[in-house]
Formats: C-alpha cells, sequence, structure tokens
C-alpha cells in the first residue's frame, strides 16, 4: 500500500528541476497518467513504468521520479501511472472487474498499445503496485498480450513480498474500508470523516492516511476510490504469488527485490529464500534477481530514505543508457 505525499513530504523530497519536464495526460479510456522527462529538448527513447500502491496514485512517486530522471541520461522518461480505481484512473469507464493484479497489469499492456508506445524498458512498482510489476512481466513472457511485446530489461520490485499471505496490520486497513462502504458517496470534509474514523476506534495515521484520499464534489468531498473495488485489489495481493517466475526470470531480464530494512513485512524465511535465488542463476538462458537492502527506511521507501533509494537504483537504470 502506498501513503499520499502530504506537504510535508513533499517538502522533504527535491522540488522539481527546472531541466525537467513533465505533463499531465488527458484522461481516455486506458489508464490516466503523468510524464516526468529527463530532459525537454531531446526525444526520449527510454522509458519506465512507475507503479504506486494500494490507495496511492502516480502522483506519489513524482518527487522521486523527477530526481530518478534527472540522475538518468537524457534519454529517459518515467511514466507515472493512475492503477484501476486509483487517482485519476478512478472514474475511467471500461476498467471492469475483477479488479485484480492480473487485469491492473492488463491494464498496463493497453495503456502501451493504445498510445502506440514502445514497451517500457523499465518497470518500477511499490508495495501492491510491486506484484502487478511482476504480473505485467510474467505476462509479457508468456505472451498474454501478444507476439509484438517486448519484455521489460529490468524489474523493481519494492517492499512487495512476491508470496502469498497476509499481513498483520492488514485486517485494520479491511475493516477501515468496510466502514467506508457504509458511508454515504458525499462527505462534509476530511476532517469530518478523519474524526470519524477516529471515534471509531482506528488509529490516526490510518484515519488521517484516508482522509487525504478525498477529492471535493460540490460543497462536499468523496473518495477518490471505491471502496469494494479496493478490497478486491487488497484480497488479490494476498493470493497471488510469484516465487516461480522469481525462480526462472526471463532471459534478459534483472528483478530487483528492494527490502527496506525497517519494514515489518519481510519474515527471516522469505529473505532466506530470496538470498538463495539471488545465486542460483541455474543457465544462461535465464535472467537474474538481485535482493537490494535500503537502510534507514520502512515501508515508504521514496519518503522515508529518497536518496538511499536513488543510490541503490540510478546505477543499474543509467547502465541501460550506454
Amino acid at each position: 500500500m502506498a501513503i499520499p505525499e502530504s506537504k510535508n513530504h513533499l517538502n522533504f523530497l527535491h522540488r522539481p528541476s527546472p531541466s525537467l519536464n513533465y505533463s499531465t495526460t488527458p484522461t481516455f479510456e486506458t489508464l490516466a497518467f503523468e510524464e516526468v522527462r529527463s530532459s525537454s529538448e531531446k526525444p526520449c527513447t527510454l522509458t519506465a513504468f512507475v507503479l504506486h500502491g494500494l490507495l496511492g496514485s502516480g502522483s506519489n512517486w513524482r518527487s522521486f521520479s523527477q530526481s530518478l530522471a534527472s540522475s538518468c541520461s537524457s534519454e529517459w522518461r518515467m511514466v507515472l501511472v493512475d492503477l484501476r480505481n486509483h487517482g485519476k484512473s478512478a472514474n475511467i469507464e471500461g476498467l471492469n472487474p475483477p479488479h485484480d493484479i492480473f487485469n491492473a497489469a492488463k491494464d498496463l499492456a493497453n495503456l502501451v498499445k493504445s498510445h502506440g508506445w514502445a514497451w517500457p524498458d523499465v518497470v518500477i512498482g511499490h508495495s501492491w503496485g510491486g506484484k502487478v510489476a511482476l504480473q505485467f512481466a510474467q505476462s509479457c513472457a508468456t505472451g498474454d498480450y501478444g507476439e509484438s511485446v517486448a519484455l521489460p530489461k529490468q524489474l523493481w520490485v519494492l517492499d512487495s513480498v512476491p508470496g502469498e499471505g497476509r499481513l498483520e496490520n492488514s485486517y485494520e486497513v479491511e475493516k477501515i474500508l468496510k466502514v467506508l462502504q457504509s458511508l454515504p458517496s458525499s462527505l462534509p470534509s476530511g476532517k469530518w470523516l478523519v474524526n470519524h474514523l477516529i471515534e471509531l476506534g482506528f488509529s490516526d495515521i490510518l484515519a488521517e492516511w484516508i482522509g487525504s484520499c478525498l477529492k471535493k464534489s460540490g460543497e462536499q468531498e468523496t473518495l477518490t476510490f471505491k471502496p469494494e473495488a479496493v478490497i478486491q485489489m487488497l484480497n488479490s495481493f494476498w493470493e497471488t504469488s510469484y516465487w516461480s517466475f522469481l525462480e526462472h526470470p526471463p532471459k534478459g531480464m534483472e528483478i530487483n527485490i528492494v527490502v527496506a530494512e525497517k519494514s515489518d513485512a519481510w519474515k527471516p524465511d522469505v529473505i532466506q529464500r530470496l538470498e538463495s535465488l539471488e545465486n542460483q542463476k541455474e543457465s544462461a538462458a535465464e535472467g537474474e534477481v538481485s535482493v537490494h537492502v535500503l537502510p534507514n527506511s520502512g515501508h515508504w521507501v521514496h519518503v522515508d530514505n529518497p536518496k538511499g533509494l536513488l543510490e541503490i537504483m540510478s546505477p543499474k537504470i543509467s547502465s541501460l543508457s550506454t
């Protein structure tokens, strides 16, 4: 899951560099997105998709993506996607259920095809978006999107456990989503919602997080997502596993798993399994898995330690330019 950037978070991260060019697309039948380019003067020949977590949006990753783009060559553009039922994609018609990992990844393929783009060179996914990235790569490899598809050269899975299973704090999130289902579609204000959730016993942090997921609708405010759809998405996250894909990654693909040092998502046996994959490249016919530990960071890797994350990612992504 991914928390939207608060004003404090935006101040904490780098402000946009004057040399960067970014724009927001109009909404089509496919996903909404925003672009960050490393240069406004040169054409971009390399593309990275950036995928947010549950209840987030592409804009959560704008500050970090600007820093990443500026640290790479002038050939790069970062496409910050609003996944189905999130951000500006929340009201797009045609993103039909089931709202699961498989269809969220297929949305990305439809986005590529509808705009006539080249397939992305890199896919970066945080939390829920990490599994979407894995599914996208797996579907590319198995031909789900057609014969013309080109595999991503790099996959970045940021603090997203690749296997099945629930986290201990997931039950509170599920409970709050069910409460939101029972509320009217229009709410007096974000402050009212936050106070209401706190009165029901939810933590201040969780209540504030949900309160930030509102948009203005006349004199009142509405949620930027449909709770029932998010519940489907959350269940899909817990029920899907990509261990078999990680055990035999496609040739030419490097899958980078970033483990946040202070995240409570990682059990010792999971870390051990990842490390064994890192050392296990069986043949030249397969890709490889790399594991990176991000120090001094909890789950919100792009906020807790953006500099450290940039130091891990930038050299590898920049190497694709040469």
